[in-house]
């Protein structure tokens, strides 16, 4: 058991630190390619006479990012900067980049969170179907998640909007923040996100079905419900573990399109209205927090495998 332990801290400190690794280089990749835009957008937005900035601001907030520095200079102060927690200030808006995040991320992440759990209920609800259904409601419960793959999501939005806001008038659109809206914009998004999931407890179902002691349960006369709620659910739920993992990134970026659907003020429109003021502190600052909860969310996934599957070696994924 100590044994155990201590390949599973190994193991837990060996993910962690990849983890750390990953954020770091994802955010020197970020600011380089910002950096290597052409065109010199940060004094261009500073020097905008819209900004109201006199010139003693331009070179006090020149000096801050070391515009007047080599790249790598300004790349050392930024990465400084952000291992410290500070985004540092908006070129439009002279607010501090973490205030303004902060104000949007609350509303983003409710929809996100709220769509992932509508998606694993369309994911459990077509895999089940599939696999305990008549063959042909089977059939066509199979043929769903390409379905929902084929659909992009602002069709789905657009579609929900005309027909429950605009014809049933179960919400509207002026008050996009309400509970109605926020759940008719995270069906929206988590539609094309349960396609993956589904297809992949179809599968896990299919396989772990056949599995010897699948068989045994069923010769002793163990039901079919109980079959799946005692020994089909944990090892068939293990690879869409890592499915959740994968499609958070798909959850951010479809939650751009989704907020701009709907009318919803989140990360989508602060990021639109960087790239169209040409805010690179807070695009560096999007991005990066981006990287950061992506890369959380695959460390907890694969933390949470071994516990969750006892057959997963500790060692030999360290090794790994």
């Amino acid at each position: 058991m100590a044994a155990v332990t201590r390949g599973y801290r190994r193991f837990a400190l060996t993910r962690a630190g990849q983890a750390a690794a990953v954020v770091l280089l994802a955010y020197v990749l970020a600011f380089l390619v910002i950096s290597v835009l052409p065109g010199d957008s940060v004094t261009n937005t500073l020097r905008d006479p819209q900004s109201g900035l006199s010139e003693a601001d331009i070179q006090r907030i020149v000096a801050y990012y070391g515009l007047d520095q080599p790249v790598l200079v300004q790349l050392a102060l930024s990465l400084g900067r952000f291992l410290t927690g500070q985004l540092g200030f908006s070129l439009q808006s002279n607010l501090p980049v973490a205030q303004l995040v902060g104000d949007a991320l609350p509303s983003t992440l409710t929809l996100a969170s709220t769509a992932l759990v509508i998606a694993l209920v369309f994911a459990v609800a077509i895999a089940y179907g599939a696999h305990y259904a008549p063959a042909k409601a089977a059939g066509v419960l199979r043929s769903i998640p390409s379905l929902f793959l084929s659909v992009p999501n602002f069709v789905i939005g657009l579609v929900l909007i005309e027909l429950f806001a605009f014809r049933l008038h179960s919400f509207t659109t002026t008050d996009p923040n309400s509970a109605a809206a926020t759940l008719f914009a995270a069906i929206t998004l988590a539609v094309p996100v349960s396609a993956p999931l589904a297809e992949v407890l179809i599968a896990s179902l299919d396989h772990e079905s056949r599995q010897e002691y699948a068989l045994v349960a069923r010769s002793r006369g163990l039901t079919e419900a109980a079959l799946f709620a005692r020994h089909l659910v944990k090892p068939s739920a293990l690879p869409s573990v890592a499915m959740i993992a994968l499609i958070v990134g798909e959850l951010l970026g479809g939650s751009v399109i989704t907020e701009t659907i709907f009318g919803r003020d989140g990360i989508g429109t602060v990021v639109q209205k960087a790239v169209t003021g040409e805010d690179q502190p807070v695009l560096q600052a999007v991005v990066s927090l981006s990287a950061v909860v992506f890369v959380a969310v695959n460390l907890a996934a694969d933390l949470l495998t071994p516990l969750l599957d006892p057959r997963v070696r500790i060692r030999e994924a360290v090794d790994a």
